[in-house]
C-alpha cells in the first residue's frame, strides 16, 4: 500500500502535480510563518537579555560579587532622534568587573564604541557629535554587549577621582545579569517587558493560527472532489476502507513533510527582513529568531502527523458509502443556531464591562482569550448562514442569469461558498481589533504633537527634579548664540513661591519663571501675556503646554527681570531653525557646558521616547495585519481555483448548452464577492465592538476611530481581492471547454 501510495502520488498526470506543488506551497507558507512566530518569542528574550549588562547600578538589579569596585554611571543622549547609551567607568583595582563586548575596561580618555556609533562618528562632523565624547577610541563593542546590530552604546574610561565627584555615580562588584523584565524596585527605563511582549506575542501567534489553519485547509482541498472520486473508484474495486486510509495518508505525510521542509526554507528566507523589523523598539539581529531543539521536532513530525489525521477525516464519506461520493445532494441549509457562538463572545466580553475586570493577570487573559476565540469561532460558524441569508436576498430581487445562478449556488452550499473567503473575514477582525486598539492607546498615552517649534527647540533640565543648574556662563550662551541656525536661548528659573500652574484641561504642574524676551525668541514655550516681563510657565518643559487661557498667554510672575537673574537655575531652552547642525551643534555645547545635567532633547524628542514601546506594539499590530492579509489572499486565490477546478464538468455542461462565458465569469465573481462583502462587514464591526469592549474594561478607553489610512487600507485590501478573483478567470475558459465533459 506504501508504494502503491507513492506511485499514484507523482505519476498522477500533470493534475496531480499541480495539486502536489500547490499544497506543499500552501503549506510551507502556513507553517513558515507560525515558525517565524515561534522564533519572534526566543527573539525578544534573547534580546532583553544583552540589555542586562545595562542594568548594572539599578536598585532593583543589584548583583554582587568580590571585585575590586567599579565606578559606573550610565546616562543616556540622542542624536538626531535616536537614543545614545553612555556609560562612564573607573576602576578602583585590577580585578573590577568587565562588561560583556569588552576584552578590558577603557582607560581614562579611551572609548569604546559600538559599530554603529563607530560609522555614525566618522560619517558626522565632530561638533555635531564627536566633540560630546572626548577621547582615543580603542575598541569597539562586542554583538553580546549590544541589543541591537544599530544600537548607539559608548563606554568611556575615567579616573577614580573624576568618578567620585560625578553626579549619578555609583560603585559595583559585579556586572548585573538581571533582564530588565525581571527587575524589581527602583529599575532603569531600559530594555522591554518581556514578559507583556511574550503575551502580545502568544496573542499574535493565537490571530496568526485561525488564517494559516485556514490557508493550509484550503490548499489541502485543492481538487478535494477529485481525490474522493478517485479512491471511491478504488472502494468499488475491491479496496477496503483501511487500504484507502493508508494510501491518502501516505500522500499527506508525503506532502506534510515536503511542506515542513519548506517552511524552514520560507523561515530562512524571511527571517533577516523580520528582524529588521523593530517592534520590540530595536532592532534584532538575525541570529536572535532562531528555534529550539524541540520545537524543530515538533514541526518535522506534528505537521506530517496533522495532515494524515486531516486527511482521514476527509475521508469520512468514502469510508461510509464509495457511492456516496457521486450520489451527491444539497446539504442541510445552516441554521440561525450558528451565531450563538458570535453573540457569546461579544455577551462575555460585555459582561465583564458590566461586572468589572477581573483580578490577577492570568485570569484576566483567560477571560480575553475565551472570548475573542468565541468571536473568532463565531464568525466562521455564522459565516454561511449569513452567506445563505445574503444568496437568498439576492435570488429573490434579481433578474439576471448570472445573478441569479450565483444566488442559487451560494443558498443551496453556503458553506462552500463561504470557505473560499474566511480567511479574509477572519483577517479583517484581527485587523479591526489590532488597529483600534492600538490607535486608542497611541493616542491616550501620548502627548499632542509639538509641531515644528517643538521639533527645533532643545531643553536641558537636571537629573533630579527641582535641584538647580549651575549659572549659564557668559562663554556658552556666547558659543550657542554663535551656532549658525541658532535663534534663541532661554534661562528658566526656579520660583521661589513654589507655585503651581494650571494648564489644558485643568492639570497642575509645578511653575518656574522665564523673562518674556527671551520667551518670544522661544515660541516652543509659549508667549506671555499683553504688557508681562516675567511670566510663570511650566517647570518640566517637556509638554507641550498651553495655559489654562490659551488666549491670553502665560501669566505674570510679579517680578522684574533683574530680579529674575538671581534666582537658581531650573532649566535652559535653546531654539534653532530645525536644521540637523543646529540642533546636534546646539546639543553638544549643552552636553559640554552641564556634562553632569540631564540629556539635552528637544520637546519631540521627549515625547517619542516615552512612547517607545506604544509605537512598538503599533508596528508589531501592523505586521499582524500585514501578514494576516497575505495570508488570506493567498488562501482567496487558491480556494478560488480549487472551486473551479471541482466545478469543472457542471460548468463545462453549461457552456455547452449554451451559457456565454462571460456569464459564468460573473457567477464566479458574485460566487466569492458576495460572502466576501457581506460577512466582511460584520466581521469589521465585531472587531471594533470587540476592541472598545476591551479597552474599556481594561484601560477605561473609548475606542478611537482608525485614522483615514486604515480605511483605505481595508478598501484596498477588498480591491486586492477582487483583483485575485479576477485573475483566475483565464482557469476558467481552460477548464470548461467541451473535451472536459467529454473526459468525464
Amino acid at each position: 500500500m506504501i508504494r502503491l501510495g507513492l506511485r499514484l502520488l507523482v505519476t498522477g498526470g500533470k493534475e496531480a502535480a499541480v495539486r502536489l506543488v500547490a499544497t506543499t506551497v500552501g503549506v510551507a507558507i502556513g507553517v513558515g510563518l507560525l515558525l517565524t512566530t515561534l522564533a519572534a518569542f526566543n527573539g525578544v528574550n534573547s534580546q532583553n537579555a544583552r540589555y542586562a549588562w545595562l542594568m548594572s547600578g539599578s536598585d532593583g538589579a543589584q548583583a554582587t560579587g568580590d571585585a575590586d569596585p567599579l565606578w559606573w554611571r550610565l546616562k543616556s543622549d540622542f542624536f538626531d532622534g535616536e537614543s545614545i547609551g553612555r556609560i562612564d567607568v573607573a576602576p578602583t583595582g585590577p580585578d573590577a568587573p568587565v562588561p560583556p563586548g569588552l576584552g578590558e575596561l577603557p582607560g581614562p580618555g579611551e572609548l569604546v564604541v559600538s559599530p554603529a556609533l563607530r560609522d555614525l562618528l566618522a560619517s558626522t562632523p565632530a561638533a555635531e557629535l564627536g566633540d560630546r565624547f572626548r577621547g582615543r577610541q580603542v575598541g569597539i563593542l562586542g554583538d553580546e554587549a549590544l541589543p541591537g546590530p544599530d544600537s548607539l552604546i559608548v563606554v568611556i574610561g575615567h579616573t577614580s577621582e573624576e568618578m567620585a565627584e560625578t553626579p549619578g555615580a555609583t560603585k559595583i562588584t559585579a556586572i548585573s545579569t538581571m533582564s530588565p523584565s525581571s527587575c524589581s524596585g527602583d529599575c532603569l527605563p531600559i530594555g522591554i517587558d518581556a514578559t507583556a511582549m511574550n503575551v502580545l506575542l502568544a496573542v499574535v501567534a493565537a490571530a496568526l493560527v485561525f488564517p494559516v489553519a485556514i490557508f493550509i485547509a484550503t490548499a489541502t482541498r485543492l481538487a478535494a472532489a477529485r481525490r474522493e472520486q478517485r479512491f471511491a473508484a478504488m472502494r468499488l474495486v475491491g479496496a477496503t476502507p483501511r487500504q484507502v486510509t493508508v494510501i491518502s495518508a501516505i500522500e499527506s505525510m508525503v506532502v506534510g513533510l515536503a511542506g515542513a521542509a519548506g517552511a524552514f526554507a520560507v523561515f530562512a528566507l524571511i527571517r533577516g527582513p523580520v528582524a529588521g523589523i523593530p517592534f520590540t523598539g530595536a532592532k534584532f539581529f538575525t541570529g536572535d529568531l532562531s528555534l529550539r531543539p524541540l520545537q524543530i521536532l515538533l514541526v518535522v513530525f506534528g505537521v506530517p502527523l496533522v495532515a494524515a489525521v486531516a486527511s482521514r477525516i476527509a475521508l469520512r464519506r468514502v469510508q461510509i458509502s464509495p457511492l456516496g461520493v457521486s450520489r451527491r445532494v444539497t446539504p442541510a441549509a445552516p441554521s440561525a443556531w450558528r451565531l450563538l457562538p458570535l453573540v457569546a463572545g461579544l455577551g462575555e466580553l460585555v459582561a465583564v464591562v458590566v461586572v468589572g475586570r477581573p483580578d490577577g493577570s492570568s485570569t484576566q487573559i483567560t477571560v480575553y482569550f475565551i472570548g475573542f476565540v468565541l468571536i473568532l469561532v463565531g464568525l466562521m460558524l455564522a459565516g454561511p448562514w449569513l452567506t445563505m441569508v445574503g444568496a437568498r436576498l439576492v435570488a429573490y430581487r434579481t433578474s439576471r442569469p448570472a445573478a441569479l445562478l450565483a444566488g442559487q449556488r451560494l443558498a443551496d452550499n453556503p458553506k462552500a461558498g463561504f470557505r473560499a473567503v474566511s480567511g479574509l473575514v477572519l483577517a479583517l477582525f484581527i485587523a479591526s481589533v489590532a488597529v483600534g486598539t492600538m490607535t486608542t492607546f497611541v493616542a491616550e498615552r501620548t502627548t499632542p504633537d509639538s509641531g515644528d517649534d517643538g521639533r527645533s527647540t532643545l531643553t536641558l533640565e537636571p537629573i533630579n527634579f527641582g535641584e538647580p543648574l549651575a549659572p549659564l556662563p557668559d562663554a556658552t550662551r556666547s558659543r550657542l548664540t554663535s551656532i549658525e541656525g541658532v535663534t534663541g536661548v532661554a534661562t528658566v528659573h526656579a520660583d521661589p513661591q513654589r507655585r503651581d500652574l494650571t494648564v489644558g484641561d485643568g492639570w497642575l504642574t509645578p511653575a518656574a519663571l522665564v523673562a518674556c524676551a527671551d520667551l518670544a525668541r522661544t515660541p516652543a514655550l509659549g508667549r506671555c501675556a499683553p504688557g508681562v516681563d516675567v511670566a510663570t510657565i511650566p517647570a518640566f518643559l517637556g509638554g507641550p503646554w498651553e495655559p489654562e487661557d490659551a488666549a491670553t498667554g502665560w501669566p505674570d510672575a510679579g517680578l522684574t527681570r533683574d530680579e529674575l537673574g538671581d534666582l537658581p537655575l531650573n532649566a535652559l531652552a535653546v531654539a534653532t531653525d530645525g536644521s540637523r547642525s543646529a540642533i546636534e551643534e546646539a546639543r553638544t555645547v549643552l552636553e559640554a557646558g552641564y556634562p553632569d545635567a540631564h540629556r539635552a532633547a528637544t520637546i519631540d524628542e521627549f515625547e517619542v521616547e516615552s512612547t517607545r514601546v506604544m509605537r512598538s506594539w503599533q508596528q508589531l499590530a501592523n505586521v499582524v495585519v500585514a501578514l494576516s492579509l497575505v495570508v488570506a489572499g493567498c488562501s482567496l486565490a487558491v480556494s478560488v481555483a480549487a472551486g473551479l477546478i471541482d466545478r469543472k464538468r457542471p460548468f463545462s455542461l453549461l457552456r455547452l448548452t449554451g451559457v456565454p462565458l462571460g456569464v459564468l465569469r460573473r457567477v464566479v465573481a458574485l460566487e466569492s464577492a458576495l460572502p466576501l462583502l457581506l460577512v466582511a462587514a460584520v466581521s469589521t464591526a465585531s472587531g471594533f465592538v470587540a476592541a472598545h469592549l476591551f479597552l474599556r474594561v481594561q484601560l477605561g478607553y473609548d475606542l478611537q476611530a482608525p485614522g483615514a489610512g486604515y480605511y483605505a487600507g481595508v478598501l484596498g485590501g477588498l480591491v486586492v481581492s477582487l483583483a485575485i478573483i479576477a485573475s483566475t478567470m483565464p482557469l476558467l475558459d481552460r477548464i470548461t471547454g467541451p473535451e472536459t465533459a467529454r473526459n468525464e
